[in-house]
């Protein structure tokens, strides 16, 4: 297996490096927040973008026939999911893309379902809109998380949109078969739109993820987002795409999405993908053995030193929700503690909603020697502590 070392990212304008000491007002931590990864996108990646790079004009950009061919063989090989080209939509990121949906589908006041903990641009999206916020709160149990389906029953005859992450950010969770049916369900019987936000489905250990649109009960009932960008460490490069098999569907949505003027493709994010979903399988299927076996050392880290955290088991992503609950601090201590005892720069679970209580997102895209120096960290302040 190919060996995925930390790239030093440092000075390159990163986020998640180079934003550090103004997200966290200090500069000598480990960021491991941001839900990008540490690693060098696939070879067939670099590749495909530095030799797009050596013609030297890099003007306005059209979608080729390869591009839509890359993303219909992916879903076909990846999810057994058939998708036609005419249901591909083209854009520039899922955030935006929800940001246009909302507006298309929905009026202010109108209600739209989140379940949090939840990657905290659903929220925000949604108040920034003037639409009303319906939080079915994720039940958590057992150290898992489950679907409150009554609520979620209730909560749908108020509802315009479901906004589902899926697999979900930050739990981690993938969400079944026999979930997924009852939530489309559910949202059919109350003339709810889903929206089904996948970007993490590539990533999935152990189970079998299900795309939202391959239930044939769904097709006109639902808008999926999707990118390479998480798959392939490229979001950066700004290229996502919408999977709308409904005409009337997806008709509205590209006249929100032209109202707003972000049409044009990016050279390289086109590129990107392309080489990606063609090439980069292999590389894949390595990265994710790399991935699982970071989840493994996390886990095992923290139960060898009897460390008060429990990592909620990792069914998808590279992004780790650890329960703090047992260490005994208040939310701010406990924020506290990771950024100036523990010197970690991590997502305070409390931006994901006031589920997140307790709880801290861990990044585990990197090396393994980045997060043995990062858990030692943890040990060493936990020591302190006591």
């Amino acid at each position: 297996m190919k060996r995925f070392e930390a790239v030093d990212r440092r000075g390159t304008h990163t986020t998640k490096w180079d934003e550090a000491k103004k997200k966290f007002g200090t500069e000598d931590l480990l960021p491991l927040w941001v839900a990008d990864m540490d690693l060098a996108a696939p070879d067939c990646v670099q590749e495909a973008i530095q030799k797009r790079a050596l013609h030297p004009v890099y003007g306005y950009t059209i979608y080729p026939e390869g591009y839509y061919q890359a993303i219909q063989d992916w879903m076909l090989k990846r999810f057994s999911w058939k998708i036609e080209k005419e249901w591909i939509v083209p854009c520039y990121g899922v955030v935006p893309s929800l940001n246009f949906i909302i507006s298309a589908f929905s009026e202010e006041g109108e209600g739209i379902i989140v379940q949090s903990p939840i990657y905290p641009p659903f929220v925000s999206s949604v108040k920034h809109k003037k639409r009303k916020v319906l939080d079915n709160t994720l039940v958590y149990q057992n150290g898992r998380y489950h679907i409150d389906f009554e609520d979620l029953e209730q909560k749908a005859k108020e509802a315009k949109l479901f906004l589902l992450c899926s697999p979900h950010n930050p739990t981690g969770r993938v969400w079944n078969e026999e979930e997924l049916g009852k939530i489309i369900d559910i949202c059919i019987e109350h003339d709810v739109l889903i929206i089904s936000d996948e970007i993490h489905a590539d990533i999935v250990y152990q189970k079998t993820h299900y795309m939202l649109g391959s239930f044939e009960k769904a097709l006109h009932h639902c808008i999926v987002l999707n990118a390479p960008s998480k798959t392939f460490n490229i979001a950066g490069l700004n290229t996502s795409y919408a999977i709308i098999p409904d005409t009337g569907l997806r008709h509205l949505y590209q006249l929100e999405q032209e109202r707003s003027g972000i049409t044009n493709g990016n050279p390289f994010g086109i590129e990107a993908l392309i080489s990606a979903y063609r090439e980069g399988a292999a590389w894949l299927e390595a990265l994710k053995a790399h991935l699982h076996a970071n989840i493994t050392y996390v886990e095992t880290f923290v139960q060898a030193h009897q460390l008060p955290i429990k990592v909620v088991p990792a069914e998808a992503t590279f992004l780790l929700w650890l329960d703090c609950s047992k260490m005994g601090l208040p939310h701010d201590e406990l924020v506290d503690f990771f950024v100036h005892r523990a010197k970690l720069g991590l997502n305070d679970g409390k931006s994901f909603g006031a589920a997140g209580e307790g709880f801290m997102r861990l990044n585990i895209g990197t090396s393994q020697a980045v997060l043995e120096e990062a858990m030692q960290r943890v040990l060493n302040a936990y020591k302190e502590l006591r």
